[in-house]
Formats: structure tokens, sequence, C-alpha cells
């Protein structure tokens, strides 16, 4: 079966990206405005993608679905697809653990569709080689194909459909976890009055890690809320590896602390480091 329609399931930030980067001249893009706020109507508009109203149309008019969502919603939105008896390719992009990809991968094809494993490294993509969108399956090098001439590369990952998303969480599990875990510790600095030293011995011994904070805050504050999900699914993927899943439990409870710093224009390291170190009645 030939794609020429790509069904966009949720246009937010990545997902409009990806579907932008598609550049098989035949290939048109559509989505379903239904239920949708006004930021995701215009990043659709921004990116041409076409309205069909909803998702059942979304679903009757698609050759493929893409699903780029928050994790904590991968599951729902399978089933939602699942549910309108969708039998074409579905591709789940999502930051979920291997384990919640074979859910995902059951659920979808019990109806009749076919699955690939997709994980996003990088941001939205605008330039091709910052971005790169792995994918795992039957049907991955036909994916990939759609994406020959934009700015997304989208390397086929070697053995079963979860590899993607394992290779996502491994990644992930290091950037955004240490990036957590750099954040709690100048907070802990914060709370005992030795940032100022702290900051200073990092000048001296680890000179990267001061911007790296800094940077780290800006990210949590925009995107905290997000990543809390995939801690959670990294956690779950470390358990099912025989491995410790604290580290990573402990980063989804340092991300949900900053959730509602979302719409907050500040995302200096005082206003990270003040939400982290309230307590939950106090907020």
């Amino acid at each position: 079966m030939s794609i020429r329609r790509v069904g966009l399931v949720a246009p937010g930030e990545m997902g409009s990206a990806v579907a932008a980067a598609i550049t098989a001249a035949a290939v048109r893009v559509v989505w379903a405005s239904h239920g949708r706020g006004d930021a995701s109507r215009r990043r659709a508009e921004d990116a041409a993608i076409d309205d069909v109203g909803d998702l059942g149309a979304l679903v009757a008019a698609s050759d493929m679905l893409l699903s780029v969502c928050p994790p904590h919603a991968a599951v729902e939105v399978a089933g939602e697809v699942a549910a309108h008896g969708f039998t074409g390719l579905y591709l789940d992009a999502n930051a979920v653990a291997p384990q919640t990809a074979r859910g995902i991968a059951a659920t979808v094809t019990s109806g009749g569709a076919d699955y690939v494993d997709g994980g996003i490294i990088g941001g939205p993509p605008r330039e091709r080689g910052t971005t790169r969108l792995y994918l795992a399956g039957a049907r991955a090098a036909e994916v990939a194909a759609l994406f020959d001439a934009g700015p997304l590369e989208a390397p086929v990952v070697g053995g079963a459909a979860p590899a993607a998303s394992a290779l996502k969480m491994a990644y992930a599990g290091w950037t955004k976890g240490s990036a957590a875990l750099l954040l709690a510790v100048r907070a802990m600095a914060s709370a005992e009055g030795v940032e100022a030293e702290l900051l200073a011995e990092w000048k001296r011994s680890q000179p990267a890690l001061a911007g790296r904070s800094e940077r780290a805050a800006a990210s949590a504050a925009r995107k905290g809320w997000r990543w809390v999900g995939e801690m959670d699914e990294i956690a779950v993927g470390l358990g099912a590896a025989g491995l410790p899943d604290g580290f990573h439990v402990a980063a989804a409870a340092v991300f949900e602390r900053v959730a509602h710093l979302r719409d907050t224009p500040t995302t200096d390291v005082a206003a990270v480091t003040t939400a982290l170190l309230e307590t939950g009645e106090e907020r």
C-alpha cells in the first residue's frame, strides 16, 4: 500500500514540525481540528496541514497516521484510533518505554493496522543534521523515504519494532534525567545557602555545569510538564530491564514541581529553584 495521505493526530510543536518535514511530493498531510485549541490551529496552518474535521474523518482519509503527543496520552490516542477501525500504517513517534510501545503496537495491529515504532532525538526539525526520527518495524524504510529531502533525518534501526523507542529512552534517560539531577542539586545548594560557593567550585572544576544548569532551567520551565510522563516511561524501561528505576521516578518529581511554570515568561534558575523548593501545599 502506498502512502498518499498522512494524518497528524496531534499538531503540537514537534508533531507539526515533523509533518512539515515530509517532502514526498505526492503526499498530502491532514489533521482534525475538532476539540483542538487555537495554538494547534495556528501550528497546522503554518505547516500547511489541511483540516478534515474530526478523528473519524482523519482515520478514514489517511493511509498513515502520525502520533506525536505527550507520553502520558500515547496509549489513549492509539486506542481511539483503533476504535475508529484504522487499517493503514500507524507511526507512533512518542517518548515511551519499549513495553508501552509493544502495547500500542498490539492495540493498533489488532484492528488490522500496520505499526512502525519511532523515537525522536532533537528539537523540532528546522535544518538537516539537528533532529533524527529513528524508525523500527517492517515498514520503517517506507516511512523513512517520506523524509528523504527535508530537514528531518529518519534512520532505520535494526531489530524488533520497539528498538526506536528503546533508543529514545536510553538517550533521554541521560540528557533529561541528568538535567533534573543538576537542577535538584543546585536547588539544594540554594536552600543551604551555598549556591555561590557551588558555582565558584563548578567554575574551577566543572566549568560547563553552570551554563548547563541555566539551560536546563529554561527548558524545564517551558517543557517540564511534558517530561514528567517521559521520565515515568524511562523508569518503566529501566525496571523491565532489571535496573534501578528510582533515578527517573525522582526526575519525574523534579519536573512535576516546575510544571506550573509552563505559561510563565520567567525561566531563570532562581524561578525554577523556588518552584523546586516549594511544597505541594504551598503551591
